[in-house]
């Protein structure tokens, strides 16, 4: 994630204001430039007003900016859409009533877009789910159990559910523990499920299966028989030196898709420790260097993320919490992050879906490595 700065005052504004706490401007975050306007405070939102981009669009706020759980997000003046792209990817009848859960659906919203401004930053197209049979399209769901029914939390053909109690830190702790996990989190669930859709999207072609067989195994092996055993026997006892995960052992979808969100993380995790000046030498003394968004896999995990990662758990230790970062990543799982890399960066050379129709496109800034 960038850091943003009012454009107003100048003031350090973050991803999910809508107003700037030092001058008040109305915020609204254009995502073909994955940048924040700032408009005079003066100006009312949800007047019928134009507004302007910081590359001098012409945009709008989006129209669940008034909603229980608003949204900063906006999208070109002439789009015959009143919501932004972010919002029509929600289901927004088929999902838990909002005005019960706003605190729930503002949360799973905030993580939703913090996804979407990965897919953005890395170019990868998404556009919403036009039917139940469009499987290359794109739908959220925030559910909530009742009647004794439980939610599963899960992707189907690009729909992507989430249960609503996992905004929950009491529920989402204890199923932690309950599954001896290392880490839980919304992001995370929204990540792996992403993920799944990713692979069912763009991992088609006979060589691409080829080689994921080759990595991941054969996925055509019975989905739900490989779940039942994963459960009953856990992980296998070398687990830890294939697997970024114990549950990446289930089946091979699983594995992309622990190993995809794990791409993702990577790569979220080091533009904002780029972004907020971060500098760590794993060797005291070596230069720093600037490397194109994403670097190599190899120096994105050696380079980069690794030097961050220990000293968020140094520093996670220091404050008595548990490390932030409870991974390790042998080679068999190096060689499948540069499969998912490959992968997503040849689909981010498919054609685009244009998130906001008529705003100006901007080039990505570079992430910045650190020194091994």
């Amino acid at each position: 994630m960038k850091v943003f700065h009012c454009g107003q005052c100048a003031a350090q504004i973050y991803f999910e204001n809508t107003v700037c706490g030092a001058c008040q401007a109305t915020l609204m975050f254009v995502p073909a430039e994955l940048d924040i306007c700032a408009t005079a405070a003066s100006q009312d939102p949800s007047a019928q007003v134009a507004y302007t981009s910081a590359l001098g669009a012409p945009i709008k706020p989006c129209a669940q900016r008034f909603s229980a759980a608003p949204c900063s997000w906006a999208l070109a003046l002439d789009d015959p859409q009143t919501s932004c792209i972010s919002c029509r990817l929600t289901r927004w009848e088929q999902s838990a009533p909002m005005l019960d859960n706003s605190a729930r659906w503002l949360l799973a919203e905030s993580a939703k877009r913090r996804l979407l401004f990965t897919l953005l930053s890395l170019h990868i197209p998404f556009a919403p789910k036009q039917s139940d049979a469009d499987n290359n399209g794109l739908a959220f769901e925030w559910k909530l159990p009742s009647a004794g029914v439980p939610v599963i939390t899960g992707h189907a053909d690009g729909l992507i559910t989430l249960d609503l109690q996992e905004t929950d830190d009491a529920h989402r702790e204890a199923t932690r523990v309950a599954f001896a996990e290392p880490l839980r989190s919304v992001l995370g669930h929204l990540r792996h499920e992403m993920a799944h859709h990713l692979q069912q999207r763009f991992v088609t072609t006979p060589e691409q299966l080829d080689s994921f067989r080759a990595l991941f195994g054969d996925e055509r092996a019975d989905y739900a028989a490989a779940l039942q055993q994963h459960y009953k026997a856990g992980p296998p006892a070398d687990g830890a030196e294939r697997f970024i995960s114990a549950y990446a052992s289930a089946h091979p979808w699983e594995d992309w898709a622990e190993t995809c969100a794990h791409y993702l993380l990577m790569v979220d995790a080091v533009q904002t420790a780029s972004a907020w000046g971060l500098r760590l030498d794993q060797v005291p003394g070596l230069a720093t260097a600037v490397v194109n968004a994403p670097a190599h896999v190899d120096e994105l995990v050696f380079s980069q993320w690794l030097p961050v990662a220990r000293f968020l758990n140094a520093m996670a230790r220091t404050l008595g919490s548990r490390d932030s970062y409870p991974f390790v990543i042998p080679s068999p799982v190096l060689d499948k992050l540069r499969f998912v890399q490959r992968v997503l960066n040849d689909a981010a050379q498919q054609t685009p879906v244009n998130p906001q129709p008529g705003a100006v496109e901007r080039t990505i800034e570079p992430f910045i490595s650190m020194p091994v």
